[in-house]
């Protein structure tokens, strides 16, 4: 039986809701794509119909989590005060006295732990070195897209960041 384009998009976004609760609570290795789909009331079969791969559904996940604390938003960059401490004072940072550089340093590192812990990779340090770069990566367009005078290249940075961290 041949399903709907809106039946489909539905059964993608149930896929990706259960997903991310079951990682969540057991791991990105703790749960299966068998045990994601019959949670989501799918058969195991119809997932490659979405995603080619268990690791390209744990990315979408962990851009969605990133996504939703709404980091490269333009409501994130046009509110730096109460915005992201590293894409704020980064630059500031390099010419504080060393205890300051200390403190974000660890929070830097801290963040970092925590992104690890959401993404896909098959060991510690394919992992951290995903973790780094989405970070780089998050911060580094948050800034330029504050520090351009053109509102669309402004908005264009923030997409394009978006679009490339979707990518596994």
């Amino acid at each position: 039986m041949r399903v709907t384009r809106e039946q489909a998009a539905a059964n993608r976004e149930k896929i990706l809701e259960v997903a991310g609760t079951l990682f969540r609570e057991h791991g990105f290795d703790g749960i299966g794509v068998a045990d994601i789909m019959k949670r989501a009331g799918l058969t195991h079969g119809g997932f490659y119909g979405h995603f080619a791969s268990k690791d390209d559904l744990a990315a979408e996940i962990t851009t969605r989590v990133l996504g939703r604390e709404g980091y490269l938003s333009p409501r994130h960059r046009d509110d730096a005060g109460r915005g992201c401490l590293f894409a704020a004072l980064a630059s500031d940072v390099t010419r504080q006295p060393r205890s300051v550089r200390r403190a974000f340093t660890e929070g830097l590192r801290n963040r970092v732990g925590a992104v690890a812990a959401l993404v896909p990779g098959r060991s510690a340090r394919a992992r951290r070195e995903k973790a780094l770069a989405t970070m780089a990566g998050l911060v580094g367009a948050l800034m330029l897209s504050r520090a351009v005078d053109d509102p669309a290249l402004s908005n264009e940075i923030l997409e394009a960041a978006a679009a490339a961290l979707k990518r596994p």
